[in-house]
């Protein structure tokens, strides 16, 4: 048994490098396609930012994931090891292909595909939790769309007199800690979701492990409410060694192919991005930090007007948006029944 849950711990922090990985377009996208920075500074950047992220943000979102959306009676090392091959599956196939979908609602969707699987919808805590997290599915783009297009409109009326080479300057300075800004909220929300499902893991073989000793102890939880400072820590340096690594083709759709960008245009975007994510994150919903910032990109190239957008781009990423939680809970729902088929416990 403890053998197994070392190793799913080990997939849960490969998730989170996968999603780093994956994710390290939303914190650098714009400014590397506004070209501040070169793309290998910006991943060290973003990295860092990602990373302190553990010494400055609650864990509520991690508590919301571990014991807000799951009734963990029905919780197993099954259960958790298929959700998390169901994100890791489709995070992995939608990078291949370039599309900017959402880890976390990968994440949120292989945990429920897994926990239906084996227990039906008994197994799902309908309630605040998953209300905000569905409803926010609509919000946080909609909300990063308004921000950015704000913030883009009220730099215009600030800046209208000054001239553009001096505008690029200031933001060019600017966009460094906009893009700051938005790793840290990145990184204090999305390693939070991994977080969670560890804690649901240790939870879940808490009495089996109740009776070890020596370092062993340390591993398990009595109950949801505490995260353990070597999960914290796990989480946040895995999602910024995923970060380093970078995501190149999902950068070139989200830095140039929704609208072009300029330093301005980048710190706007990364901004509002920021702010909805942070706001989010201090009330302990899971949010998408891929939406956030893609509707914030498509807010800020509105202002210009509303061709400056390519929407048939956008409109495919708002499709990979709404298949994420079915096509991640399908996948981790097959994973469940393999693994409950070869692995009894």
């Amino acid at each position: 048994m403890l053998t197994y849950v070392l190793v799913i711990v080990a997939v849960a922090f490969i998730f989170d490098f996968i999603n780093g990985f994956h994710d390290s377009a939303n914190s650098i996208a714009t400014i590397v396609g506004t070209r501040v920075l070169s793309p290998i500074a910006a991943v060290i950047w973003a990295a860092f930012f990602n990373f302190i992220a553990a010494f400055v943000f609650t864990t509520a979102v991690a508590k919301a994931v571990g014991n807000g959306l799951i009734d963990l009676n029905i919780v197993t090392p099954n259960v958790i090891l298929a959700g998390l091959l169901g994100a890791i599956i489709w995070d992995l196939a939608t990078w291949f292909w370039g599309i900017p979908s959402s880890s976390s609602h990968a994440l949120i969707g292989g945990y429920a595909g897994a926990a239906i699987a084996k227990a039906g919808l008994a197994a799902l805590l309908w309630g605040k939790k998953w209300i905000e997290t569905l409803s926010f599915i609509v919000i946080s783009p909609l909300f990063g769309l308004a921000l950015g297009f704000v913030l883009m409109a009220a730099v215009f009326w600030i800046f209208h007199r000054v001239s553009p080479g001096r505008v690029n300057r200031i933001f060019k300075r600017g966009q460094l800690v906009s893009a700051a800004v938005f790793s840290l909220a990145h990184g204090g929300n999305d390693a939070q979701k991994t977080m969670g499902i560890i804690v649901g893991l240790l939870v879940s073989v808490g009495p089996l492990l109740a009776n070890e000793t020596g370092w062993v102890r340390h591993l398990y939880l009595p109950n949801a409410d505490h995260i353990p400072l070597w999960v914290i820590l796990g989480a946040h340096t895995a999602i910024a060694l995923g970060t380093l690594f970078g995501g190149w083709r999902i950068v070139h759709t989200m830095g140039s192919r929704i609208t072009k960008l300029r330093p301005v245009s980048g710190f706007c975007a990364e901004g509002a991005g920021a702010i909805a994510i942070i706001m989010a994150t201090t009330m302990g919903i899971p949010v998408s930090t891929t939406h956030t910032i893609t509707g914030a990109i498509v807010g800020v190239g509105a202002t210009h007007r509303f061709s400056a957008v390519r929407w048939g781009v956008a409109g495919r990423i708002v499709w990979a948006w709404v298949i994420t939680i079915p096509a991640s809970a399908l996948i981790a729902a097959l994973a469940y029944y393999i693994l409950a088929a070869t692995i009894k416990l």
